[in-house]
């Protein structure tokens, strides 16, 4: 341990107003006061964010804490990113109704290596400080025993995670009891100063504060961010609902992924991925847009947004095919249900029902329920659709 040593004093005015525009998004930041304190001390401040690579791509709700770490970073701070890959092997149980299954160590490597390529897209590389919490937490049974020493099993059943799921007669074992012990070391052995994270890591982010105070460092302060929800305006924004926007979707895909925010769910977006509030006097539909475009020229580049507006307005607008699609071989004679199983990836049942609801069409015009069998002189060259997104091109003996 080695910098972390000063206390700090009373705030200046400036300090206060820093702290002011840093917290402005945040859901909580604790103790109340303590970051305008430590924002005058004469030093940098260590801002950790520990990242458990359970999962190779990241979403835009990943993006609201690396947005939050950028300002940090533009303020002169230093980010001091963790990649949890020995807290991935127990399972953070977080809002968690049930223990999370372990990760194969290679799966977890790889994942790490995704997650910081595309992370960079958003945070200074050059004032990000990456560790591998293995480097302290892969330790010997005595040390392990020592640490597990410190705190006291009533403290850990106080998280509200483990108390519903106790109430409801649902295990929690051992090892996810340890978990916030492991991830609060993280904060004493990188000598963090401020923690930053979701709200439902709340419980997490104060732990770190018990561990350095049972070390005799200065406690970290935490902050705590809104969780950004899905385009589905209700349901955490997450990869295994289907209601996320990745960052390294396709221009035109995240477009269209936006425009499908709803309309009470814009203002929310437009705070906690850019940090501003929508264009006043703009309808839904055009903050959309703008939003859309924003969020495209960050991740693909200036140049890739107009493109990307212009394929949603071919396709959803004047109801157009894209002008790129994907060519599809088909035989002599053709099965629609299977055709578009084997080009979609649906099943079978879900073909036929798409083709009875009216949800399959050929260059624009909806197919009725029947016929199943075409013969491919009338397809060939023609686009086939499946519901509003998805095109292929029948191509005769491709």
């Amino acid at each position: 341990m080695s910098n972390v040593t000063q206390e700090p004093g009373e705030p200046s005015a400036e300090a206060v107003e820093q702290a002011a525009a840093l917290t402005r998004t945040a859901v909580e930041s604790l103790p109340e006061g303590r970051l305008a304190r430590q924002l005058g001390l004469d030093r940098p401040l260590r801002i950790k964010l520990g990242i458990d690579p359970t999962a190779p791509d990241i979403h835009l709700g990943h993006t609201v804490v690396l947005n939050k770490l950028r300002e940090f970073q533009e303020q002169g701070h230093r980010v001091v990113l963790i990649i949890g890959d020995y807290t991935a092997r127990v399972g953070d149980p977080s809002g968690r109704s049930d223990q999370r299954p372990m990760l194969d160590p290679a799966e977890i490597d790889a994942n790490a290596e995704t997650f910081m390529e595309q992370a960079f897209k958003i945070l200074d590389r050059e004032k990000t400080e990456v560790r591998y919490n293995s480097e302290w937490l892969k330790m010997e049974s005595d040390q392990l025993f020592a640490l597990m020493a410190r705190p006291t099993v009533a403290r850990l059943l106080e998280r509200d995670d483990f108390q519903k799921r106790m109430a409801a007669e649902e295990p929690v074992s051992l090892l996810e009891l340890v978990y916030p012990l492991l991830q609060g070391y993280d904060s004493v052995a990188i000598e963090a100063d401020v923690e930053i994270g979701g709200t439902d890591q709340k419980f997490n982010l104060l732990f770190g504060r018990d561990m350095q105070s049972s070390f005799g460092q200065p406690l970290q302060s935490i902050m705590t961010l809104p969780i950004l929800p899905g385009i589905d305006g209700v349901k955490k924004m997450s990869k295994s609902t289907g209601n996320y926007i990745g960052v390294t979707d396709p221009p035109e895909e995240m477009f269209g992924k936006v425009m499908r925010v709803p309309d009470a769910n814009l203002e929310e977006y437009w705070q906690l991925l850019l940090s501003e509030d929508p264009p006043e006097g703009a309808g839904p539909n055009e903050a959309k847009r703008e939003l859309g475009r924003r969020l495209v020229a960050r991740f693909h580049g200036e140049n890739a947004a107009p493109g990307a507006e212009e394929h949603f307005n071919r396709l959803f607008v004047r109801h157009e095919v894209p002008e790129e699609v994907e060519d599809f071989g088909i035989g002599d004679q053709v099965h629609l249900p299977a055709a578009l199983a084997e080009a979609f990836g649906v099943s079978r049942s879900e073909a036929r029902r798409a083709i009875t609801q009216g949800g399959v069409k050929l260059d624009g015009e909806q197919l009725p329920p029947e016929p199943l069998d075409y013969p491919s002189d009338q397809l060939d060259g023609k686009v086939l659709q499946l519901g509003k997104r998805r095109f292929r091109r029948l191509v005769k003996g491709a």
